[in-house]
């Protein structure tokens, strides 16, 4: 067991903070309003409310996530903008499992020559599984 001065020292960032609020239909998906405030926890008008946005696609292979950041002013605006927020995140991830499906099909195996079996084994002297009546 880790003796309690060697644990990490961890500490929120009291000039980075913020409320958070989440709005829901309970159908569609969720948008998340980051409201920045100050220590104290009062509004902090410097900073900009961010917003983001989160649903659920059922796929053949199953529940599919999306999150995407949402660029808006209001919640009203981002009400707006969250359908195509969606087309964004889907579009993203289809690109992502082509590009990963490409990159697996694009790996090259290449057999051992002589497969460590010592000299004269392998498909020169013999040893392949392939045979010909």
């Amino acid at each position: 067991m880790a003796a309690p001065n060697d644990l990490p020292e961890v500490e929120l960032d009291t000039k980075n903070l913020y409320r958070e609020d989440v709005f829901t239909d309970r159908r569609a998906g969720s948008i998340r309003r980051l409201t920045p405030v100050t220590a104290d926890g009062s509004p902090d008008a410097a900073r900009a409310v961010l917003f983001s946005g989160q649903t659920q696609l059922l796929t053949p292979a199953g529940i599919l996530p999306l999150g995407f950041e949402i660029e808006a002013r209001t919640l009203e605006e981002a009400l707006k903008k969250f359908p195509e927020g969606v087309k964004v995140a889907l579009e993203q991830a289809i690109d992502e499992a082509r590009e990963l499906r490409r990159e697996a099909a694009s790996r090259i195996v290449v057999p051992e020559v002589g497969g460590g079996l010592g000299p004269g084994a392998g498909p020169a002297a013999g040893g392949g599984k392939i045979k010909f009546p």
